[in-house]
């Protein structure tokens, strides 16, 4: 899974009898997922489902915005934006009205990672949806008047950004922990790289990045698995057999504790926090996904939540989640709070992470947080969309296609000893924090932050 603000979100709202999903329970779904190859050799995990008559397909390729130059962030940001923007013997305004006249639904984004996009349509519009999308892979246009219209979308975008404390803490926190990697630069670009951006710079990227041998894809919904063995190979089998991908180092995060404050005349003070995560590979990685849970990552139910809101009153919301990359992992928080109580705030988040990491998760917590887990996953899958997105990621993170199946068994296997464990290993070095607000409070001062540690041997 990615972060919210550590990612452009790219998936457009469905429009039409296309809001129409499908239901498909966990349990249906893990019995009938099939691993898929076409005649052409283009794989896929595939679950056949008629419940309604639509079709929902989540694809990737590796390399993502850790491929952009690195004087030029936000190539990939902007290929996202522009695929669709004509392709084949279609301009732009010929190619949308495609889409809207038969209510498919078409886009593209980019994580770290990856460059993914996402298809649905009903299923008689199953030909065209897929040819547009083969014609957009393969055929961009890029035509100058769009190029420059999607560029200064973006620019005005990023103009905002330097007055949005929230926007400023991620940028400001990922340049803390992860200093010159690929990693420590947006995803989108920033004011002085976007502008420098060329078409021949996106053809670049994308002759280097689209290519089948990094290809993953989830389909879920009405189609036979020889129709869509045909669909995949139209659509798919023109693309180059083999990416060229710049290699990317394996980084681990900038040590805590470190703080960070950047001056912004707001009304809230904005505070990110964080630190070296578990990689998604790792064999404790669920221990640490659920004592996070505990943490921060619960909702109304988390020791954040209950410490800085319910009980001090210093925040509306107050969050943590686990971030895993393919080269690196954090855990990273958010709050917002009243200027005069930064420094309050920061001290009740950085005790409690004390506490929880002296003191682990107790009994209760841990039995509510697993099965808490365990039952979110019949709502996390509950629609067609949301299953090919999960299978898509599973596919990202090496998982078996039958790990839905087997989650439960590894949440229930997580013991107190390994989340007592996992505690220790994620919080007890302390916190990075950034602070973007008014006036520093004492216990907010500028510190200068070390760039991230050097690359290491894949773990």
């Amino acid at each position: 899974m990615t972060y919210p603000f550590l990612r452009r979100v790219a998936f457009s709202v469905v429009t039409g009898a296309a809001l129409v999903l499908a239901t498909v329970s966990p349990s249906q779904a893990a019995a009938k997922i099939q691993h898929l190859t076409s005649p052409g050799g283009i794989e896929a995990w595939f679950v056949q489902d008629a419940t309604v008559p639509l079709i929902a397909m989540e694809y990737s390729f590796a390399g993502g915005s850790a491929q952009d130059p690195k004087d030029k962030s936000g190539v990939a940001n902007l290929v996202g934006d522009l695929l669709d923007e004509g392709s084949g013997d279609l301009d732009s305004k010929t190619f949308h009205e495609r889409l809207d006249r038969r209510a498919i639904e078409l886009s593209f984004s980019a994580t770290r990672d990856t460059f993914r996009g996402s298809l649905r349509m009903l299923r008689d519009n199953k030909d065209e949806a897929f040819d547009l999308l083969r014609s957009a892979l393969t055929s961009p246009h890029f035509e100058t008047a769009d190029v420059e219209r999607i560029r200064s979308q973006v620019i005005s975008g990023l103009r905002r950004e330097t007055t949005n404390p929230t926007s400023l803490a991620s940028r400001k926190f990922l340049e803390v922990a992860f200093g010159d990697h690929p990693y420590g630069r947006q995803s989108n670009g920033n004011l002085e790289s976007v502008p420098t951006i060329t078409v021949a710079d996106m053809k670049d990227y994308v002759g280097r990045v689209l290519a089948k041998d990094t290809l993953k894809i989830a389909v879920v919904g009405d189609v036979d698995p020889t129709t869509l063995g045909k669909l995949l190979d139209h659509t798919f089998g023109s693309l180059p057999a083999k990416a060229n991908l710049v290699p990317v180092p394996d980084v681990e995060a900038a040590k805590p504790p470190q703080r960070a404050f950047v001056t912004l005349d707001v009304p809230q003070t904005v505070i990110t926090f964080g630190g070296p995560g578990v990689k998604r590979s790792d064999p404790n990685f669920m221990a640490a996904y659920v004592v996070n849970h505990i943490l921060g990552g619960g909702g109304l139910s988390s020791r954040l939540h209950r410490e800085v809101r319910e009980k001090r009153g210093l925040a509306y919301s107050v969050f943590e989640s686990l971030l895993w990359m393919e080269h690196s992992a954090i855990f990273i928080g958010n709050t917002g709070t009243r200027a005069d109580r930064a420094g309050d705030t920061m001290d009740a988040i950085e005790k409690e992470v004390r506490r929880i990491t002296d003191e682990g998760p107790t009994q209760k917590e841990l039995d509510e947080a697993k099965s808490y887990l365990k039952g979110s996953q019949m709502l996390a899958l509950d629609t067609s969309s949301k299953l090919a997105q999960a299978l898509l990621q599973y596919q990202q993170d090496k998982l078996p296609i039958d790990y839905i199946e087997k989650r439960n068994a590894v949440v229930d296997a997580v013991t107190l000893d390994d989340a007592k464990a996992a505690a220790k290993r994620l919080w007890s070095q302390g916190l990075l924090s950034v602070i973007i607000g008014r006036s520093p409070p004492a216990a907010a001062e500028s510190t200068t932050a070390p760039p991230a540690s050097k690359p290491g041997a894949p773990n």
